[in-house]
Order: structure tokens, then C-alpha cells, then sequence
């Protein structure tokens, strides 16, 4: 559900593997799709890949997985669209950026099996039916009922899978990825590679992530591994990846900076902790948003 380049990816991969896949998303990506397939131009392969595709949520219907890829910003209207369709035994799996959009697709879809996964994949559609992969292709997934059955049909396809019982922890460390890349990326319209050269932009990563680690701490939030050494990693594995926040600011789209820099400082407002950086971030964003509305500069 929401076949951007993310669904487009991992159920790429999974249809690839001979799983029975339907994506759903936009009417020109879909008669694209359904004319000669998904292009997936990747770092290992560059197949057309058959599967189905739909404009419609009825499609979910039947479904033992819901790969559900939606925006932060459509999390509870898709959830309404594909409640009425969903099987009873379904497990819908949230490949999103944020740290709060199961608990909020929780309130949507009651008495379903809703679980949290952690995207690390750099990707992007270059046009209709056309996927783009620039690297990595890894996710993290907290238990559920059908979670070990499908991290092993995840493996099988060629997708690093973690079961992991810190999925809000890893989900915050994602964050903080985000928040160090993705609006600066969009306000200097530039990759991962060639941001990091910018003067002062490391400085003001090191902000964003103190306050992001102190936002954390203060609501008890347990992050895994070495956040320093994470943060440096992306513009080395992924340096001519533009951050989603920018691919949206440059096709004139919403982005989903107040779930990114912006959760941060709402978060830090209600724990007591200032997050100056992140707040700068987050509002040139939502200015650019406002300007790219109407002037959209070629990429």
C-alpha cells in the first residue's frame, strides 16, 4: 500500500522471489506497471519484473502481508481505506520514516496485526514503473504473529531481515539519520556526497544529533549501536542519494519533515529539552514547501 520507491523496492524484490505481489499506488505508475512490468534498475540487477498493480485499497483484500508504505503525513486516511479489505489474519507491516506511525495506524486498524520496520534501502523512482536503487536494502522488524515467517520470505528474496524486540530504539536511530540529512539535503539540493563537503554542514549535523540524543534519552528511548559511525556511513554508501525530504521539495510535494525534525522538537517541547537546530531545520523546510508550490527549479 503506497508503491513510491520504497514499496517498489522490497515488493520488487518479494514478486522477484515468485511471492504473488500486488502494488497499489498512482494510475500512470500503475498502467506501467501493468504493461510491462516493475524496472528495477538496482546495484545487482536491472530486470523488468512482473507483478500486479491497482489504484484501488481493495487490493489488499486476500493479502497475508500489508507492505504499507504510505507517507507519515497519509497514515491514518490509507489505514481507513484499507481497513474495510483487510484479511483478519493480516499482518500490515509499516516501512515508513517516523517512529510513531504504527502507534498511529493502531488506532486506525483495531484488532489487526500492526508491526514497526526500520527502512535502510536508498531508493527513488526515476518515472512510471521505473525504480531507481542507489544502496543498502535492509530492514529491522519488531514480533509480531506472522513476523518470523515473513523476515524468512524477506531473506529468501535477497532482504537482509531483523527481528529485533528495540524497534522503537532502531526506529530513533533512523530518526536521527533523517534529521541529520534529509532537510539540509533539500535546502542545498544536493546528494548525501556532496552535502557533507559543505561548509559548516558537518557542525551542524553534530547539532542536530546531540539534540535528537538528548530528546531520546529524556523519553527513555534505548538507541543501539554507534550513532556517530551511522551518521558518517550514509554519505559514504550512499553519496549520490538525494533524501526523501528533497525529492518531495523538488517535485513540489509536502515532505514529511514534522515527522522527522519536526516530531523532534515537539518532542523536545513536551520533555523540557531545546532543540534549537532541528527547529531552524524543520521551519526552512516548511518555508521551501511553500515556494516549491509554485516554482519548481528542474533537478
Amino acid at each position: 500500500m503506497g508503491a513510491g520507491a520504497v514499496g517498489c523496492f522490497f515488493g520488487g524484490m518479494l514478486a522477484r522471489a515468485g511471492h504473488d505481489v500486488v502494488l497499489i499506488g498512482r494510475q500512470q505508475h500503475v498502467d506501467a506497471v501493468k504493461q510491462g512490468g516493475l524496472h528495477m534498475d538496482t546495484k545487482m540487477f536491472d530486470e523488468q519484473v512482473p507483478m500486479g498493480a491497482s489504484t484501488e485499497p481493495d487490493a489488499v483484500a486476500g493479502a497475508d502481508v500489508v507492505l504499507f508504505c504510505v507517507k507519515s503525513t497519509d497514515t491514518e486516511s490509507a489505514g481507513q481505506q484499507i481497513l474495510p479489505f483487510l484479511a483478519p489474519d493480516a499482518l500490515v507491516l509499516c516501512l515508513q520514516n517516523g517512529v510513531d506511525n504504527a502507534d498511529r495506524l493502531r488506532t486506525v486498524i483495531r484488532n489487526h496485526d500492526v508491526a514497526a520496520a526500520v527502512v535502510y534501502v536508498a531508493t527513488e523512482m526515476a518515472g512510471p514503473g521505473h525504480l531507481k536503487h542507489h544502496g543498502r536494502g535492509e530492514l529491522v522488524i519488531e514480533p509480531a504473529t506472522r513476523s518470523e515467517a515473513v523476515a524468512q520470505a524477506l531473506i529468501a528474496a535477497g532482504v537482509p531481515t531483523e527481528i529485533s524486540d528495540n524497534v522503537r530504539g532502531s526506529l530513533w536511530a533512523k530518526l536521527i539519520l533523517n534529521c541529520a540529512y534529509n532537510a539540509m539535503s533539500a535546502i542545498g539540493r544536493m546528494p548525501y556526497g556532496e552535502l557533507v563537503k559543505g561548509q559548516g554542514v558537518t557542525d551542524v549535523m553534530r547539532n542536530v544529533v546531540d539534540e535528537c540524543l538528548a530528546v531520546a534519552k529524556a523519553d527513555g528511548v534505548t538507541i543501539p549501536g554507534d550513532v556517530d559511525a551511522a551518521v558518517r556511513r550514509i554519505a559514504e554508501t550512499m553519496p549520490g542519494q538525494f533524501s526523501s525530504t528533497a525529492q518531495d521539495v523538488m517535485r513540489g510535494k509536502k515532505s514529511e519533515i514534522d515527522y522527522l525534525n519536526g516530531i523532534v522538537v515537539r518532542r523536545g517541547e513536551a520533555l523540557g529539552v531545546a532543540t534549537p537546530a532541528n527547529r531552524v531545520l524543520w521551519v526552512l523546510v516548511k518555508l521551501l514547501e511553500e515556494v516549491s508550490k509554485d516554482h519548481r527549479p528542474p533537478r
